[in-house]
C-alpha cells in the first residue's frame, strides 16, 4: 500500500507537458522566437530592449540599478550594456560618486531605435500571448504577476541584509 503514491521511475506521473517549468521554459522559447522574428532588422534581443526600455524610464542610470529593473544579475547586464555600448545606442562613463560604477544613458540613436522597435515588439508580445481570449491575455498577465510578485517577496524575505 505504502508503494502506491511512489512515482514510475519514467517519469510518466507528471509529465513534461503538465509541469509549470518546463511550460514557462517553452513559452519563454516561443516569445524569443517571435521577438526575433519580428524585430529581426533591428538586431537586437529581448534583453537588451528591455535594457532600453528601462534606460528610457529613469533616463540615466547605473549598471546595478539597471540589473534590478529588469531582474537580471550584474554580469549579464554588463555584457549586455557593452554590446549596447558598442552599436551606439547607450553612453557609458564612470559613476560620479564610486569610481567602479557606471553610469549609463541612452544616446539619440537608442532612443531613435527604442521608437522604431516599439511596434514590432509589442506585436511580438502579443503575439506570444495572442492564442487566448482577450480576457484570458490579461487573466494570465495578472497571474504571472501575482507570482512574480510573491516570490520576489519570498526571495527578499530570505536575503541576508548586505
Amino acid at each position: 500500500m505504502a508503494g502506491r503514491n511512489k512515482p514510475k521511475a519514467d517519469g510518466s506521473s507528471w509529465p513534461l507537458e503538465g509541469r509549470p517549468g518546463y511550460l514557462i521554459r517553452r513559452l519563454h522559447q516561443i516569445h524569443v522566437a517571435l521577438f526575433q522574428e519580428k524585430c529581426a532588422a533591428y538586431e537586437i534581443t529581448p534583453l537588451q530592449y528591455s535594457l532600453l526600455t528601462a534606460l528610457a524610464k529613469r533616463g540615466t542610470a547605473d549598471q546595478t540599478a539597471l540589473a534590478q529593473d529588469i531582474a537580471l544579475d550584474r554580469t549579464t547586464t554588463t555584457g549586455a550594456l557593452k554590446r549596447l555600448q558598442a552599436r551606439g545606442l547607450i553612453d557609458r562613463s564612470v559613476g560620479p560618486h564610486d569610481r567602479r560604477s557606471r553610469t549609463c544613458r541612452l544616446t539619440s540613436s537608442g532612443l531613435a531605435l527604442l521608437r522604431k522597435i516599439e511596434r514590432p515588439a509589442r506585436a511580438a508580445h502579443l503575439a506570444t500571448v495572442a492564442d487566448l481570449t482577450k480576457v484570458d491575455q490579461k487573466r494570465f498577465i495578472a497571474m504571472m504577476q501575482t507570482i512574480v510578485k510573491a516570490q520576489e517577496q519570498r526571495l527578499d524575505a530570505t536575503r541576508s541584509p548586505d
